[in-house]
């Protein structure tokens, strides 16, 4: 059998850029190369390679994070030339990246979210103003961001003061939400018309984290991750049954992972990653394993939904 011709895309310049390579390079160590004919893309240097290359390949893995990436972007492109490739197209790509949209979507789909303002940087109401409608301590994040760059938590005028300013170097739009103090869980789906809801995680940063921030999502050792999450049987019934609307409110295809935070109760929905981080041990491969496919299988599995009804 001939083998598939595959273009492995990271790297981009976004944020997230550094990232986005160490993921293609563990995914690019992952795949099998008696089935696929690997052929790599960084669209900071190769966008004119991967154009003039694109009736050559017969599929895509899209390892990106951030901007020009997870935005739609990049999935655009590839709609144009024809490949196909895992994940959301353009419009779940680009809802799944706006946090603003998203709660909206969310919110209609029935999910609980923080309650939340959002507003341009030269809209931006009087910090007390802030503090008066929604609390303190809040939580302040760019609109257009991932891995929580640009995110902090602000317990104090001051301290959100400093946060705006921190969001605003990313992005001009800015959303601060009310802190939601419980469990963080985040939950993955698969597939594309018939889902299947992953084994949930929990996240315990380190005391030395206020919350899962990107030097706690990303440096060995910073948090600690079980999966299956600890839950009964019931709440975890209801957190996947919150990762599967949130998947479809934002007409996510491929897979998905959403995160949650666990409050007296109650579920509350704080963003989805369309794609989620694709190290071996990132959180989405993790639940993939629990539920008995191993890092390879689940890009196997990944490609096999790209090429799906395309």
């Amino acid at each position: 059998m001939a083998k598939l011709r595959l273009a492995l895309i990271a790297g981009g310049k976004s944020a997230e850029r550094e990232v986005s390579l160490k993921s293609g390079e563990q995914v690019f160590q992952a795949l099998d190369k008696s089935k696929y004919d690997i052929r790599r893309y960084d669209p900071k240097d190769d966008l004119e390679r991967l154009v003039r290359e694109a009736p050559e390949l017969d599929v895509a893995l899209v390892i990106m994070h951030g901007r020009g990436g997870e935005d739609g972007t990049i999935q655009g492109l590839l709609d144009l030339l024809g490949v196909p490739y895992q994940g959301s197209g353009v419009l779940g790509s680009a809802l799944g990246m706006n946090k603003e949209l998203s709660k909206i979507l969310y919110r209609q789909a029935g999910l609980t979210v923080p309650p939340a303002l959002v507003f341009n940087r030269e809209e931006a109401p009087p910090e007390e103003a802030i503090a008066a409608e929604l609390g303190l301590p809040v939580v302040i994040k760019p609109v257009n961001e991932g891995s929580s760059i640009g995110v902090s938590i602000a317990a104090t005028l001051e301290e959100l003061r400093a946060g705006l300013t921190k969001a605003y170097a990313y992005d001009r739009r800015v959303l601060v939400e009310k802190y939601i103090a419980g469990r963080e869980i985040t939950g993955g789906v698969l597939g594309n018309d018939h889902l299947t809801a992953l084994p949930l995680v929990e996240i315990i940063p380190s005391e030395k984290y206020a919350f899962f921030d990107y030097e706690a999502k990303y440096l060995p050792g910073a948090s600690r991750e079980i999966c299956p999450a600890p839950l009964p049987e019931d709440l975890t019934r209801k957190a996947q049954e919150c990762a599967l609307t949130a998947h479809r409110a934002l007409q996510c295809r491929g897979y998905s992972r959403t995160d949650m935070i666990l409050a007296d109760g109650v579920f509350y929905v704080l963003e989805t990653n369309t794609i989620p981080g694709m190290t071996a041990t990132s959180l989405f491969p993790q639940a993939a394993q629990a539920y008995g496919l191993s890092f390879s299988q689940l890009l196997d599995t990944l490609v096999e939904l790209a090429l799906e009804g395309r």
